[in-house]
């Protein structure tokens, strides 16, 4: 694969990622109604998993780059994690804040884990 077809590539395959996680997002979010941000971590702790998986399997540098970066990388969100917890605080949620926090760590360190076990194995 040629550098300029990594170039290309890059932006659809993320545009990919970030509309499979506002529909993943959205049906969790739809399905469960609730003011805890379910479809975040639905999303977050998924791409864990993907992105373990991945690992797992030794990509090459240029298949790495296109599935892990630009595909999980745009459909996992950081900051929508982190302003989703920010928001709970402000409106005095601490244990739904401090869970979110917990839970998305240990989720998504177990999540990783059990990728990068499965993609080993294949």
């Amino acid at each position: 694969m040629t550098t300029a077809a990594v170039w290309a590539a890059v932006p659809l395959i993320g545009g990919l990622g970030a509309v499979l996680r506002f529909v993943v997002d959205r049906t969790v979010s739809m399905r469960i109604g609730r003011a805890f941000p379910y479809g975040t971590l639905v999303v977050n702790i998924s791409g864990a998993l993907l992105l373990g998986l991945l690992a797992g399997l030794a990509l090459s540098p240029y298949w790495a780059l296109l599935a892990g970066t630009a595909f999980v990388g745009s459909y996992t969100t950081f900051s929508t994690w982190m302003l989703e917890t920010h928001r709970l605080g402000e409106e005095r949620q601490f244990w739904p804040a401090v869970a979110n926090i917990g839970v998305s760590l240990v989720l998504g360190l177990a999540a990783a884990g059990c990728g990068l076990w499965l993609g080993m194995r294949l």
